[in-house]
């Protein structure tokens, strides 16, 4: 049996796209994905989810035997060893495909994060530079960042980017790994929303280190005021939740 053929896959899935009139926004909305997948397909760079191969073939009139074989099956049916030989072969290269992203994703953010460990210090040393004592700066400036960057530290190097299957088949609102616990009551974690709330738990911790000084930079002459002192802080501290929250009833 020979071996899942990316390149003969996204031909075929072309083809068949176009015989069907679909454009691959309309293939894309009506598998629930983003045209650009459909379109790496195509193009023989990635496959798709095990998951959505059974849907793909119904909208193209195919088998997902044809479908993963990459042209019609004439004649007489695949037996079953050869459907079970192509859906495994299917589900190692997507799962291999999924794994190289998911690490060149922590890749790029473990480069952010040590970006903005290093902006984040030196904007730190300009305030003092500029006459800002460490009292003044403890309460706030070192505090936000010091949470954000340890906060980060797991977000970017440590955090799972999958959730155990458990967390699909039941109602569970909260997360935790090691001394790290997540609890938003009202949502459910799963698989689904899990990515997307990964992505703004980094962008978060590594974005508010260096944006905070620069609030207190220009919110100077209000600084003493505490409302003032106290809302910024607690907003930029816990500011994680509201796009958190979002993504994770979008997706949910």
């Amino acid at each position: 049996m020979e071996e899942l053929n990316k390149e003969k896959f996204g031909a075929f899935l072309s083809e068949r796209r176009k015989e069907n009139g679909l454009t691959q926004q309309e293939l894309a909305d009506r598998l629930f994905v983003s045209n650009k997948a459909v379109s790496k397909w195509e193009r023989g760079q990635s496959l798709p989810d095990i998951a959505l191969l059974t849907p793909m073939a119904d909208i193209l009139g195919v088998s997902v035997a044809e479908l993963l074989k990459g042209e019609p099956i004439t004649g007489a049916a695949m037996d079953s060893g050869e459907v079970e030989t192509l859906v495994s072969r299917a589900l190692q290269l997507s799962g291999a495909e999924e794994e190289n992203k998911r690490g060149r994703t922590r890749k790029r953010w473990q480069t952010l994060w040590v970006r903005s460990l290093i902006v984040s210090l030196g904007e730190t040393a300009f305030l003092i530079w500029q006459g800002e004592t460490w009292e003044s700066l403890g309460s706030s400036v070192f505090l936000v960042q010091l949470l954000c960057l340890i906060f980060g530290l797991w977000a970017c190097f440590f955090i799972k980017e999958t959730l155990p299957a458990y967390y699909d088949e039941n109602r569970i609102d909260y997360y935790t790994d090691g001394f790290f616990r997540l609890h938003i009551a009202g949502l459910r974690l799963n698989n689904s929303n899990w990515p997307h709330i990964v992505k703004d738990l980094r962008t978060w911790s590594v974005g508010m280190p260096v944006l905070f000084p620069v609030l207190y930079w220009f919110l100077r002459p209000w600084w003493h005021i505490l409302a003032v002192h106290l809302t910024v802080t607690l907003v930029a501290s816990l500011g994680f939740l509201i796009p958190v929250v979002a993504a994770g009833k979008k997706y949910e």
